[in-house]
């Protein structure tokens, strides 16, 4: 409790709660009790634990892992519009309200600041976001879920959205310190406040948390969206990326296994844009699939003479930002470099290093790539084989 005021509503409520109680369709008030701090009111049901946040969970990421693979941003994600189906304990839960809903496209990026407070993603308010953006709604959710309270809380929208943009989740506090290592790991990485660091939905459905063997992790459309960006890379970006794949984690490689299997490869274990084509049919709605998959095929176009086989997929499908967040990442990248330094890494001078990144002539392309190639040889240096990992970046091209 932060002010008087606020301590007076809470005691209201309990006068109210014990004059009420007893009505079959009211929640059942037991007793409340007060110390230095805070107001502890007793009711029926509970915290969930962390098996009953799993099956909700589970149900909320296959939903929205849909969505997305349609091209549907919800906008709106929050307790209040997810309904079970019937009061039955297995009764399946329902998305509703898409009123703030919108189609995105791979690459676009949506402006207008929608959705609730509580659970709206930092990239909405700096307007710049898709996809991601419901991934952090549903890491709000999760932590709700988990602790019983929200991760970020102000008494008014502007102080909730500082809090969103600057505060940081309390994860050190009860019940946190008693839930499983992997349910922090889980909402953390939903609550990352880079949405290129957060985990798609599907990837969620394959975090080892909430795995489960009788649930599939769906198509994810991440894998799309990277797979682009590796095809329009340059050899040496692509090296580069090969070599990171190798020291990819058992759970990214659980992920990345399932993602494969769901393009369904052909014997000899490779796909192409028939593939894709194919799958993209069976998992698109009739609605989409006139509208949604020419735009996919036409960002892989380059599959269309060519095959790939799983160990290129990983290199294509891996996210370097996600990676980043591990805590094993210097070491694997430090790995992972000297791999390349064996079997890609080679004598680029900068002009023409610019130019594989896409660099304009505005951009002062000497100092800024100056410490990404190393002297003595003419070849990329730890730094600039981590930087040329990510890819051209929107700082990069303003030459920052």
């Amino acid at each position: 409790m932060t002010t008087a005021i606020a301590i007076e509503d809470v005691r209201r409520e309990v006068k109210i709660l014990r004059a009420l109680t007893g009505h079959k369709n009211l929640v059942q008030f037991y007793d409340a009790y007060e110390d230095h701090d805070n107001v502890y009111i007793v009711m029926e049901g509970g915290k969930y634990t962390e098996e009953d946040a799993k099956a909700v969970l589970r149900q909320i990421l296959n939903v929205v892992a849909f969505c997305h693979l349609q091209g549907v941003v919800h906008r709106d994600l929050k307790p209040e519009n997810f309904l079970f189906a019937s009061k039955e304990d297995t009764s399946k839960l329902k998305a509703i309200d898409f009123g703030l809903s919108d189609f995105v496209k791979l690459d676009e990026r949506l402006n207008d600041i929608v959705g609730s407070a509580y659970y709206v993603a930092p990239e909405v308010l700096h307007r710049a976001y898709s996809t991601e953006a419901d991934v952090w709604s549903i890491g709000v959710i999760a932590y709700i879920l988990l602790c019983g309270s929200r991760p970020f809380w102000a008494r008014t929208e502007s102080g909730i959205f500082r809090a969103v943009l600057k505060a940081d989740p309390i994860f050190d506090e009860p019940p946190w310190p008693s839930l499983s290592d992997e349910a922090t790991n889980f909402v953390k990485r939903l609550l990352n406040k880079d949405p290129r660091k957060r985990m798609s939905a599907a990837q969620a459905l394959s975090h080892p948390w909430i795995r489960n063997k009788d649930v599939k992790v769906p198509l994810d459309i991440l894998i799309f969206k990277l797979m682009k960006a590796y095809m329009r890379s340059s050899s040496l970006r692509k090296a580069a990326l090969r070599a990171l794949s190798k020291m990819l984690t058992v759970d990214e490689l659980f992920y990345l296994r399932e993602q494969f299997a769901l393009l369904e490869p052909s014997k000899n274990g490779t796909i192409s844009l028939e593939n894709i084509k194919a799958v993209l049919m069976v998992n698109a709605t009739d609605a989409m699939k006139e509208s949604r998959i020419p735009d996919f095929l036409a960002s892989l176009n380059a599959l269309q003479y060519r095959r790939m086989d799983f160990d290129e997929f990983c290199a294509a499908a891996l996210s370097v930002h996600q990676l980043e967040t591990l805590d094993q990442w210097e070491q694997n990248a430090r790995c992972a470099y000297d791999l390349f330094e064996k079997d890609g890494n080679k004598a680029i001078v900068i002009d023409e290093l610019a130019s594989e990144l896409g660099l304009g002539p505005s951009v002062p392309v000497h100092a800024v790539l100056h410490d990404w190639i190393r002297h003595t040889d003419g070849k990329l240096s730890f730094l600039g084989f981590v930087k040329l990992l990510h890819g051209p970046s929107r700082s990069l091209a303003k030459g920052q």
